[in-house]
């Protein structure tokens, strides 16, 4: 296996799934503009895509497990790039709405097969590094899409205006397709039965259920259908995870698969980077609202400001995984507590000026690099080759929802102290909440680390013979 340039076609895919999920968030006045968007389908066109990314993750993951990660990556890719097409060639705001949905979904079946690949298919001393670049990627994704995404749309390529960053898409699709097809390598699951279509039907109307109320109820000041929708997801879950476990006692196989849950590193995983996303999303939103709502920049301006932090986040992240291998999970908790010695600085000093939002978004982006990365490597270790697409699948899920969750909570903790223009109390509020949670993070590590040397420990007394 051509390690190298299957994870260049693998991280292509992640690149582009990452740009297109922050770049129209700077696109979104020119789109206002052009296509004469309101309100709530502007909400759509931005948010429509994270709802059905999320909502289908586990689903994706599945269907990689059952008919291959390779063939399933391709199709993806496919259909995200016919997704990017429609986008860019939207003559009203219905057909953008149902472009981005369409393009989600199909981001949905894609990224799930890289975290998949790389954890199946990557021999062991080259799947740590995998890892690191897949964070590096994640993170430049990411910025690209505020710093890039505001190049494109000030350039006026082609004079193509807010289109050019969905086509952009095209030229990437139309070479990550042949090559995926002839350097990926086609990993046996042994998993060929049917797909669970009501499981899935029912855990994705569940997640649709909190996220669409999520993603627009601050900016509809939650309404009462909101409530009433997060409401109901409870017992559509209750329902469809009651259903998945006497199918699983059946001998069926279920879309969750319920015995991945009961692993410790993968159940310590999940938990670690729920709590992370939810401050990294939150954090990433409430300091754009400061930015931009409370110091007047642009987006691109704003985007510029974080560029320092994704550039951090890259180079820590590959350095992590070498770090880690030679020092342990010390690293990770070293890396956490850099983070929370920025979101400090914040608390402190989040009025005293740009350069010192920029010095504490260094540290923050340091941090973050040696930790991400290391915290999904942490979750897969022990997931089986024929659980790599499902485990995958639950891992980003995990991550989306976390972050919608978390923008959504302490995205109100925002707004609600930022009344009356005062932007840098919320600021320090929010960024408090956000270090609350790296604590959290640095504790289940800690916890998870002492865990490890206290088997280590038992394994090696075991192995002992008795005098």
């Amino acid at each position: 296996m051509k390690v190298g340039g299957t994870l260049a076609v693998l991280l292509s895919a992640w690149f582009m799934a990452q740009f297109d999920f922050f770049v129209v968030n700077v696109a979104a006045p020119s789109i206002e503009h052009d296509l004469r968007a309101g309100p709530a389908a502007l909400e759509l066109i931005v948010g429509g895509y994270a709802f059905t990314y999320a909502a289908g993750m586990i689903t994706g993951g599945r269907l990689g497990d059952r008919y291959g990660y390779r063939r399933m990556f391709v199709w993806g890719v496919a259909a995200f790039t016919v997704a990017s097409l429609l986008c860019g060639i939207a003559a009203t705001p219905a057909q953008l709405v149902a472009a981005r949905l369409l393009q989600g979904l199909a981001g949905a079946v894609m990224v799930p097969q890289v975290l998949a690949t790389i954890s199946a298919a990557f021999p062991p001393e080259e799947r740590g590094r995998a890892l690191g670049w897949y964070g590096a990627t994640g993170g430049l994704g990411s910025i690209a899409g505020q710093v890039l995404g505001g190049l494109l749309l000030t350039a006026d390529v082609l004079g193509l205006g807010w289109r050019v960053i969905f086509l952009i898409n095209l030229p990437v699709g139309l070479v990550v397709v042949p090559l995926a097809g002839w350097l990926l390598p086609e990993v046996e699951t042994g998993r060929r039965a049917r797909l669970d279509l009501p499981g899935a039907t029912g855990l994705a109307a569940a997640l649709a259920l909190v996220l669409v109320p999520l993603g627009l109820g601050n900016s509809l000041g939650w309404p009462v259908w909101t409530w009433a929708c997060m409401a109901a997801s409870v017992p559509v879950f209750a329902l469809t995870w009651r259903r998945q476990r006497v199918l699983g006692a059946r001998g069926g196989q279920p879309v969750l698969d319920l015995a991945l849950l009961k692993v410790h590193s993968y159940q310590a995983g999940i938990g670690s980077i729920v709590a992370f996303m939810a401050y990294f999303a939150s954090f990433m939103f409430t300091l754009t609202l400061l930015l931009q709502a409370g110091r007047g920049l642009t987006a691109f301006q704003a985007g510029l400001v974080f560029a320092p932090m994704g550039v951090m986040f890259s180079i820590t992240s590959l350095l992590g995984t070498r770090l880690v291998r030679r020092y342990g999970l010390i690293v990770v908790m070293i890396g956490g507590t850099v983070t929370a010695l920025g979101l400090g600085l914040m608390v402190a000093g989040a009025g005293l000026g740009l350069p010192y939002v920029v010095a504490a978004l260094i540290l923050v982006g340091a941090g973050n690099g040696l930790v991400l990365p290391q915290l999904i490597g942490a979750a897969l270790v022990e997931v089986a080759p024929h659980q790599a697409g499902i485990g995958s699948g639950i891992l980003s899920t995990a991550q989306q929802f976390a972050g919608a969750g978390g923008v959504a909570v302490i995205g109100a903790v925002f707004f609600a102290v930022a009344e009356g223009g005062r932007h840098v109390l919320a600021m320090r509020w929010s960024a408090g909440i956000n270090l609350a949670l790296v604590l959290v993070v640095i504790s289940t590590v800690a916890y998870n680390r002492r865990r490890a040397i206290r088997r280590a420990a038992a394994s090696r007394t075991a192995a002992t013979p008795s005098a």
